[in-house]
């Protein structure tokens, strides 16, 4: 995927912006104060209909113009073959070891994308993102979305290392897609937009590394932890784990020193740096 070419434009891209509001998700009353973290799972999935389901306040995106030129990346997880109505799951946040003021960057996220030929890709992501641009040395839950082209950060919503964040890309029958995020044990509503992907598309779930091109480097990444991933069916339904016999493809590391453990193929699973030969 080439994100690297979206990054070249960051410095011109980035401002301040809210989420997408297209109905029916504008009718969700704001969050408010974000409350603190969930400590249960969801207790149903992520719609509009949701209990107590809210919109989340604007983010803030907070970038300055650095000149390098990225690439690097290293992909570990899974996506789809086949075509999806959404994801879920849940990752565990670290500490990436990301440099200040490199495009450096650490995403545990999850993607829906679709193909739309002569290079052009159109994807949604949600995750938590650790970079070298926006606070370094924090995490940050974020979205990226091909109408916008821009990391958008939310801040309101305090993640560390050593917690875990539940997550759900989905749509409806109308085509938008929405990203979700379970906080204060409720669906709070990060973006939504109208992308040319229609009511269903091709699923991605990976630990993302770039490291900056300028400045080589090893980036230390502890292993995030990756469970309870669901798929929707397309046309509706209930969620059911994504297991083997779903149709998929695995990106594991050529290098980088980067280790990816299926668990449980392909619901359950860690990435991040591989273990001492001695271990």
């Amino acid at each position: 995927m080439t994100r690297w070419c979206l990054l070249t434009s960051l410095a011109a891209a980035l401002a301040v912006a809210a989420p997408a509001t297209s109905a029916p998700g504008a009718r969700l009353p704001g969050c408010g104060a974000p409350g603190p973290a969930s400590t249960s799972p969801p207790t149903g999935p992520a719609t509009v209909d949701s209990p107590r389901a809210c919109r989340a306040g604007g983010p803030a995106l907070e970038s300055d113009k650095i000149a390098f030129t990225p690439s690097g990346y290293h992909h570990l997880g899974a996506g789809t073959r086949g075509e999806w109505g959404g994801v879920s799951g849940r990752f565990s946040v670290v500490d990436g070891s990301v440099r200040p003021q490199t495009y450096d960057f650490v995403v545990g996220r999850f993607m829906a994308k679709r193909d739309l030929g002569g290079g052009r890709i159109a994807w949604l992501e949600a995750g938590w993102s650790e970079t070298g641009w926006a606070s370094p040395g924090r995490q940050h839950i974020y979205t990226f979305d091909t109408n916008t082209n821009r990391w958008q950060f939310y801040d309101q919503y305090a993640v560390r290392p050593g917690d875990q964040v539940w997550l759900d890309i989905s749509t409806d029958r109308n085509g938008i897609w929405r990203a979700w995020l379970w906080w204060n044990n409720r669906w709070n509503l990060l973006t939504q937009q109208q992308l040319p992907l229609g009511p269903v598309a091709r699923i991605e779930q990976y630990v993302e590394v770039h490291v900056d091109p300028s400045r080589q480097a090893k980036l230390d990444l502890p292993k995030v932890a990756v469970d309870n991933v669901r798929l929707r069916p397309v046309g509706g339904g209930p969620a059911r784990y994504w297991r083997e016999d779903v149709a998929t493809e695995t990106a594991a590391p050529s290098r980088g020193g980067f280790c990816l453990d299926w668990k449980t193929r392909y619901d359950t699973w860690t990435a991040g740096d591989c273990p001492d030969d001695d271990d």
